[in-house]
């Protein structure tokens, strides 16, 4: 019997991949950059599964083109990149991976945080460029963590992980805003939760972990920039479209705030062009949350037992509308 035919938007680790291949006929896109939307609509003609990334729009019109498709196994802990009602309205399960990105993501934002509090990629850079000449008391004066207040904007899984950190390694306050209360972090982290506008105006740092959606899409702009303090460090690694970047230049620039470290952007890749990287005082990483080698084992394991699960008529690991059932073949 053939196996049923599955589309893979690009490759992911093999520790998913070979789990796939004993339930499926893959076919792997093997170029560095996704799959154009023309050329995606042909390649999931006959697909019964599709393993879709950020990068690749699944709209309606990719769905239409794919009368057989049975599962959407996303890449990703988010499904901004696929039509939720599209899907569901065919009866198409969409898989995602969550919960084992936390660490890898809680790290990237501490190591964005000392990164730009510190001045670590202004004082290397000068450092290659010979503008180190010597030990210079005022030269690349950063800010300190120990003691200070952080400010987390969606204490989900990965903020709090974040906060640990902060809290038990460098003894810092913590505040947050959270569309519910948060006990387990006000017990263990001694967290408090506020509005948003006691947030901006009493962080020494901020680090963005909402989720992307109407009300986030850019939530913070030049009035959040200017109600921060002079010394803030910024930081997000939730979504690019969460930050007006032209505000967050603009702040930067003008010294409104210290520093900023983002490891996402809008759009993706940030075209080398872009103000931002001309700033000094921002640290940009190329949206690298969770590249570890166990992070992204897993995420591919999650993806391949969704994708599974749905070509099987089994209950999914992880599923974003499990509202709808798997079928049978």
């Amino acid at each position: 019997m053939a196996l049923p035919h599955v589309f893979v938007a690009r490759r992911i680790p093999d520790f998913g991949l070979e789990k796939m291949a004993k339930y499926a006929d893959l076919d792997i896109w093997p170029e560095q950059l996704p799959p154009a939307p023309e050329v995606l609509r042909q390649k999931v003609k006959n697909c019964e599964g599709l393993v879709s990334l950020l990068t690749d729009r699944v709209d309606a019109s990719v769905m239409d083109a794919a009368p057989k498709l049975r599962i959407i196994s996303n890449f990703a802990v988010g499904v901004n990149n696929v039509d939720i009602p599209a899907a569901t309205a065919r009866k198409i399960p969409i898989g995602n991976t969550p919960g084992v990105l936390t660490e890898a993501t809680a790290d990237i934002a501490m190591t964005l945080m000392l990164a730009a509090s510190r001045r670590l990629t202004e004082s290397c850079e000068d450092a290659k460029a010979g503008r180190w000449k010597t030990w210079e008391p005022l030269g690349w004066i950063g800010q300190e963590l120990q003691g200070r207040t952080l400010g987390i904007v969606g204490m989900g899984r990965i903020g709090h992980a974040l906060a640990r950190r902060c809290h038990f390694g460098w003894g810092m306050k913590v505040i947050y805003t959270s569309r519910s209360p948060k006990p387990e972090s006000d017990q263990e982290l001694q967290a408090r939760q506020v509005q948003m506008s006691e947030l901006l105006q009493e962080s020494d740092f901020v680090s963005v972990h909402c989720d992307l959606n109407e009300t986030t899409k850019g939530l913070f702009g030049a009035e959040q920039f200017a109600q921060m303090r002079s010394h803030v460090v910024f930081v997000n690694t939730s979504r690019g479209p969460v930050v007006d970047q032209t505000a967050l230049a603009q702040a930067l620039r003008s010294q409104k705030i210290f520093a900023a470290g983002l490891d996402v952007t809008d759009p993706e890749p940030l075209p080398p062009t872009h103000e931002l990287y001309s700033l000094s005082n921002c640290v940009i990483a190329p949206h690298i949350a969770s590249a570890t080698v166990p992070t992204r084992n897993a995420m591919a394991r999650i993806c391949a037992e969704n994708l599974i699960a749905g070509l099987t008529g089994q209950k999914m690991t992880s599923c974003v509308n499990p509202e709808v059932p798997t079928r049978q073949s």
